[in-house]
């Protein structure tokens, strides 16, 4: 049985601290989860690029795009691996550095009140049965622990950043996690852009 312990870390997890977070806002409820994909070099799975790249280590001459993104101070909750292991960076109390500019309901700055959780992979690449079978448990858990997060709260970052970013892609099965949620497929209420398959 998987479980939140006090100080807000996964049990199931391996945990990769990153330095990457501060505080929320004083009061702000965590309601909402946006789930985003990664992959570094892009395209590319295993290897620890994205491990480096929230913990500040990721070197730059490692790789030519490593050269664009290695002074980046950004880091996410959880990372689903292709393989469905789950590692975390950030502690759920606090604010990870996720979602940039973003948007969900009329809300700005999504970082302040969600989880952020990536899934190694990319727009054009359907993830793997172990990612969404992990995903699904990691979701059921959160969402217990954290009451105020609706399925209608778990997103994409395509969702809260529309302009700017398409992850976690349209080969992603919302679909499929619409079923898992408890929700009408093919998606969330009130969500564009909330894909059918």
């Amino acid at each position: 049985m998987d479980w939140v312990d006090d100080t807000g870390w996964l049990a199931s997890a391996r945990w990769c601290p990153s330095p990457n977070h501060n505080e929320r806002p004083a009061g702000t409820a965590v309601d909402a989860i946006v789930l985003h994909g990664i992959s570094l070099p892009p395209g590319d799975f295993g290897g620890d690029a994205i491990e480096r790249l929230f913990t500040n280590r990721l070197d730059p001459a490692a790789h030519p795009f490593f050269a664009e993104i290695a002074d980046l101070r950004v880091s996410s909750h959880l990372l689903i691996r292709r393989d469905g292991e789950l590692v975390q960076f950030v502690p759920f109390p606090r604010r990870a550095w996720h979602a940039g500019r973003s948007s969900l309901a009329g809300r700005a700055e999504c970082n302040d009140f969600s989880i952020g959780i990536e899934l190694e992979g990319s727009d054009d690449i359907p993830y793997a049965g172990a990612q969404y079978q992990r995903l699904e448990a990691v979701l059921a858990v959160l969402m217990a622990a954290y009451p105020a997060i609706r399925p209608e709260r778990v997103v994409g970052h395509c969702h809260v950043a529309p302009a700017r970013k398409s992850d976690p892609g349209p080969v992603f099965e919302w679909g499929r996690l619409a079923r898992s949620l408890g929700i009408p497929a093919p998606g969330i209420p009130g969500v564009q852009r909330y894909g059918g398959r």
